[in-house]
């Protein structure tokens, strides 16, 4: 029993049980009370990895969540199976910020929980066999064939088997019929061994035994072994890199074996000095994270325009927790990060630097090394689960003080922020949208700052909506940077008229004329070029010519994207691929034609335009591999690339010095997107991707095709006017009820009948009516996309207004109303996701 021991004032002991409440990753809303063994009352604390069963069968880790007296009057506590820690995982403000989020997004803690930990801190099991302890193999009335008797055989001498071994053994691919067979006849028991994911990273070291590091006993084995000069030479080498002559302390972490072997001294020789005691071996643990060592010397010089924004900023943060720097691109922003994370580490607190996109965080992260060196951890999805383990403890244990991640950032255990930096805050990758909890990164960072009682620095070129409108309500701070660094200059847009050259016939494929002459221009100068498509792939569809057939996917309404360098069709939803057909599966002709272009067709486009050109492409095809953002930038930044294509990648933030033009394609359908954002997304991505034009002193240009040139917004563009475009978006958001001025909550409904789910989206539509303003609620209605991984989805849009709503009351009615609809018989399998700040 879980007791804890004390005395009172009269020397009687009195014993109390204690009981905690842990937080587990799974979607229930509540936490769950385990009873705490009496052996683990003095280590056990708030914040530390249990071991506990949940349900019948499962085993999973949790977190202490709060230690307390009181039993749970609904069932009996269950007890803590095992302690996993020594020290907290996660902290008290660690906890309230995860069930912020799970209050505000809609979601259960569990969820936030499972999202925010690496799996690598959480347990696994496996199935292993034994043999049952009443199997008595003389008495038993079954009889066994010879592939049973073979697992028993084993068990016998091993004791326990995987099932992994024991099909080893069999040989056979129906091996789990054997395994079913001999649990029938009582002869094995399974069960499940519960075992930690992150192992730390070992490897061997070698040092020199104790007895030698006398100088006298040292020189005499020199001598000794001057005969054997092939020793000699690996204990020669052992000196050299380790000098236990200056210092002999330094023996005792000794060095990696293969770090002495990797020269040409003899390993054979080394394995004899090791047999004559002259070596000792040992393992040693060696960390998964390691960044290139930089300088770590301060050294950053501001300009006299970002020492006045500096400025601008501290004195924004006396007043305001969250300041919005609007700095143009190029203007030298990440400088004023670096200055102000300086600051901060200085002061003995962390920085949490949030950045939208991998691929922007490997420049990022070159440049921080060499101010910051091994005082920086980097953390996101392209690093292995141990990886992100060691980030996560090394933060825990005051390593790495500065964090540079993506989004998932957010969780790590902090407990002494002192700054976050969002960069690029408009960026909609920060947005979360599978699985629960579809948080937007920007927003929590603030109240994650909010519980540290840290400060928030969010900078663009762009502001989202949302940002700028609170910084003109003197909600945030406001910091404007109007020049690019140096002697840099914006570049010069220019339009190019893609319907006048068809008219003209003078197109050739995709590329305008003007836009193949300025290419033309900038390789015959060494200068390199951007072209940027927002859509991957070698084309969006294809299309028989004879009978308009278009394959589409088998579980999602949405046409099948041709893949050339795979030759197959696939699923952006699903994943589903099939082979390219060489007919029309409905009429038989071979005339099978591709519709519209991808970055795929794009790159093969330009190695025909200019095959002498060395051209990449960087999209979510070519940078599945851990370090292939990585490669494609530095070949880029060395000039090895002539022509970087590329989607929304290539837009954010990256900064190369020999890049002079810019491509812009498909810029119209951005436009015609069917969301109230699309202006506003337009504008951001066509300034972004053309603010990687001209960052040095060579001026740049931007070349941008569409087919309608009075579209009002290219005059937005062409003059990177923000505030004159803002000025007139804000008026239509204000008239129609949309973010700024209204917060919106999508709730989707998915299921595999149609029919089923079109009557659920109507009750549930109905509940809510009831208790809301008709105006206010948008549906129920058809996606774009209806239907994905073979669930059919219905959508209703709530729109809240900002201000005096309660908010949490608003939303326990939407989860009543739909768990109210979900108890009806017919609608028991139907799936609702709630997702609030959904755009």
């Amino acid at each position: 029993m879980g007791t804890l021991e004390f005395n009172t004032p009269g020397d009687h002991k009195e014993r109390i049980t204690l009981f905690a409440d842990v937080l587990l990753p799974v979607p229930i809303t509540k936490l769950f009370t385990y009873r705490v063994p009496f052996e683990q009352n003095e280590q056990i604390g708030i914040g530390y990895r249990v071991i506990v069963q949940f349900g019948k069968k499962k085993i999973l880790t949790g977190i202490v969540a709060k230690i307390h007296e009181n039993p749970p009057e609904v069932y009996q506590a269950k007890y803590i199976i095992d302690l996993l820690d020594d020290e907290p995982t996660m902290n008290e403000k660690q906890l309230s910020f995860y069930e912020w989020i799970a209050g505000y997004y809609m979601s259960t803690m569990g969820e936030a929980l499972n999202v925010g930990m690496p799996s690598g801190l959480k347990l696994s099991s496996e199935s292993k066999i034994q043999l049952n302890p009443e199997f008595d193999p003389s008495g038993s009335v079954f009889l066994f064939s010879e592939k049973e008797q073979r697992i028993l055989d084993v068990l016998e001498r091993d004791k326990v088997i995987t099932y992994g071994e024991a099909a080893q053994i069999l040989q056979i691919k129906s091996y789990l019929n054997t395994i079913k067979s001999l649990i029938a006849k009582e002869a094995i028991l399974i069960f499940e061994e519960v075992k930690e994911k992150y192992a730390p990273k070992k490897e061997t070291y070698v040092k020199l035994a104790h007895h030698w590091l006398k100088d006298e006993y040292l020189e005499e084995l020199m001598a000794e072994l001057e005969k054997k000069p092939k020793q000699l030479d690996v204990l020669l080498g052992y000196l050299k890199l380790v000098p236990v002559f200056n210092n002999k302390e330094l023996n005792s972490a000794g060095i990696a074996k293969k770090e002495l072997l990797s020269g040409s001294l003899s390993k054979s020789s080394l394995t004899t000095l090791e047999k004559n005691k002259v070596f000792e071996s040992f393992r040693g643990i060696i960390p998964r994270f390691t960044l290139p060592s930089g300088e770590g010397k301060y050294s950053i010089k501001l300009t006299e325009n970002q020492q006045n924004a500096k400025a601008e900023i501290l004195k924004s943060f006396e007043r305001k927790q969250t300041v919005l720097l609007h700095g143009i691109t190029g203007s030298g922003k990440t400088e004023i990060y670096m200055d102000l994370i300086h600051d901060v580490l200085e002061q003995g607190e962390q920085v949490l630097y949030l950045l939208p996109e991998i691929a922007l965080t490997t420049q990022i992260v070159t440049r921080l090394q060499k101010v910051f060196s091994d005082r920086m951890g980097v953390y996101h999805s392209k690093y292995s689960d141990n990886e992100r383990v060691e980030v996560w403890k090394g933060l825990i244990a005051g390593k790495f003080p500065l964090i540079v991640g993506v989004r998932s950032s957010i969780f790590l255990p902090f407990d002494n922020l002192g700054l976050v930096i969002v960069d690029e805050e408009h960026e909609f990758s920060y947005k979360q949208y599978d699985p629960a909890p579809r948080y937007h990164a920007r927003d929590a960072a603030q109240v994650l700052a909010m519980i540290h009682s840290a400060k928030v620095l969010m900078g663009t070129a762009t502001p989202s909506f949302e940002s700028y409108y609170l910084a003109q309500e003197s909600k945030y701070g406001y910091v404007t940077l109007n020049e690019r660094y140096g002697e840099a200059k914006l570049p010069k847009i220019i339009f190019a008229d893609l319907t006048l050259e068809r008219k003209q016939k003078i197109i050739k494929g995709d590329f305008t004329t003007v836009l193949i002459d300025k290419i033309t221009q900038s390789l015959s100068r060494n200068e390199q070029v951007i072209i940027f498509q927002n859509r991957r792939g070698y084309s969006p569809y294809i299309s028989c010519e004879e009978c308009a057939w278009i394959p589409k996917c088998n579980n999602c309404a949405v046409s099948l994207t041709f893949h050339m360098y795979y030759n197959q069709l696939r699923c952006h939803y699903c994943g589903h691929h099939e082979r390219l057909p060489v007919t029309c599966p409905a009429c038989g002709s071979t005339k099978l034609k591709t519709m519209g272009f991808g970055t795929e067709k794009l790159e093969e486009d330009l190695k025909l335009l200019f095959p002498e050109a060395r051209i990449q492409r960087m999209d979510l095809d070519t940078t599945r591999r851990k370090y292939s953002y990585q490669k494609i930038i530095n070949d880029f930044e060395q000039g090895d690339i002539d022509i970087l294509v590329g989607t929304q990648m290539v837009s954010k933030g990256l900064d190369f010095d020999n890049v002079t033009l810019v491509g812009v394609f498909d810029v119209d359908r951005m436009l015609h997107f069917p969301d109230f954002r699309s202006f506003e997304r337009t504008y951001q991505l066509a300034v972004q991707v053309s603010g990687r034009s001209g960052r040095n002193e060579k001026p740049g240009e931007v070349i941008i095709q569409s087919a309608n040139l009075k579209q009002p917004i290219l005059h937005y563009i062409s003059r990177q006017d923000f505030q004159e475009f803002y000025n007139h978006e804000i008026e239509e958001r204000h008239k129609f009820k949309y973010p700024p001025f209204y917060r919106l909550i999508r709730i989707t409904l998915k299921h595999r009948d149609r029919s089923v789910i079109n009557k659920a989206a109507q009750i549930l539509a109905t509940r809510i009516k009831e208790r809301f303003n008709n105006n206010l609620l948008l549906g129920p209605y058809e996606p774009m996309i209806s239907k994905i991984r073979n669930l059919y989805l219905m959508e209703i849009i709530l729109k809240i207004p900002r201000g005096d709503v309660d908010l949490n009351k608003f939303k326990s009615i939407l989860i009543n109303a739909a768990n109210s609809m979900k108890q009806e018989k017919d609608f028991r399998r139907v799936f609702v996701v709630f997702d609030v700040d959904p755009y």
